[in-house]
């Protein structure tokens, strides 16, 4: 096998050898079971994990966002979809889930799959606090709990920095008393960095949640070198760019690199960019489906893209 044109990181077992005979015997079921090309690549590898820098916990670098795709009400055909896609998270070695009050009916979605999955489920749980008043968001994060059906949650978030001011000392108080496991605050869509960073320099944060993808970098340049100096965990949101990203580049041919890495489209392409970032400790893209979260813990694994690449796929991306 001759050598890659860039370098790797293929600090996994899995080669570019293995990678392509998995995906050969892939292909040739592939008519049987009926599956769209994109789970072609869903190999069956673990995501590799990233260490808790506060606690030095390990969880997979690929966790499941639930904005918009699990707001889904009472709906029965809904609520089945969420739970395939859930039980396929969990069977494939994904942890971490990430709602918040402010996601229609997902935390209830979550609860309700769970309980078909069975509560000793590996779960990690991650939530936010979304009300700028203590009482209200208090009672808030007790109603999330229950409608998520756990007895604490593993990561309590101040969502979008309403409040910040007053629930991360609660928060804190919380996590002493064994109440919560982790602390954290979250953005979206690229607002607030410099408040965000202030308070990153300030308070004794287990994690941050921002948004990073391909194409959305400014985190690059002082929020994610800030995490690592300060030892705070980070979790991306929005990697697809809410699957706008992969939609945009799918007219587009992938590039050699792409296969060197075992991706087999695009979507594949930006998940190993984000999560081969040193900072980056899990990203949470959402879907509805489960072939595509199958896809989605399979880019989790394998050969990453060093920083040398890293920055080609950014500048070719770019580009197109």
């Amino acid at each position: 096998m001759t050598q890659p044109p860039f370098p790797v990181d293929k600090t996994l077992p899995l080669t570019r050898r293995a990678t392509l005979m998995r995906l050969a015997v892939l292909s040739a079921g592939a008519a049987a079971w009926s599956l769209p090309l994109r789970s072609l690549a869903a190999i069956d590898t673990a995501p590799i994990t990233r260490t808790i820098p506060s606690s030095g916990e390990a969880i997979p670098v690929v966790g499941l966002g639930s904005w918009i795709t699990f707001n889904v009400g009472q709906d029965a055909a809904g609520r089945a979809a969420s739970t395939a896609v859930i039980r396929a998270f969990l069977a494939g070695g994904g942890r971490m889930i990430d709602s918040s009050p402010m996601y229609g009916s997902a935390q209830s979605t979550i609860g309700h799959a769970l309980a078909a999955v069975g509560r000793n489920s590996p779960v990690w749980s991650a939530d936010k606090v979304w009300d700028g008043d203590l009482a209200r968001g208090t009672a808030q994060m007790a109603t999330s709990r229950q409608r998520w059906g756990v007895d604490r949650f593993d990561l309590m978030q101040v969502h979008n920095l309403l409040g910040w001011q007053s629930h991360l000392p609660h928060l804190f108080e919380m996590k002493a008393a064994g109440r919560l496991r982790y602390v954290g605050i979250s953005t979206s869509e690229g607002r607030r960095h410099a408040e965000l960073e202030q308070i990153m320099r300030s308070q004794p944060l287990d994690f941050v949640q921002i948004s990073y993808n391909l194409l959305d970098r400014e985190v690059e340049q002082r929020i994610l070198p800030l995490a690592r100096e300060r030892g705070i965990a980070v979790i991306v949101n929005r990697p697809f760019r809410q699957g706008a990203l992969p939609q945009q580049l799918a007219r587009h041919p992938l590039p050699g690199w792409a296969g060197e890495l075992g991706c087999a489209d695009w979507a594949q392409v930006a998940l190993k960019f984000v999560v081969s970032h040193p900072a980056v400790t899990c990203a949470i893209p959402a879907t509805t489906r489960v072939d595509h979260v199958r896809q989605n813990l399979a880019a989790g694994g394998g050969a990453m893209p060093d920083a040398a690449l890293r920055a080609r796929m950014a500048r070719e991306v770019a580009a197109l």
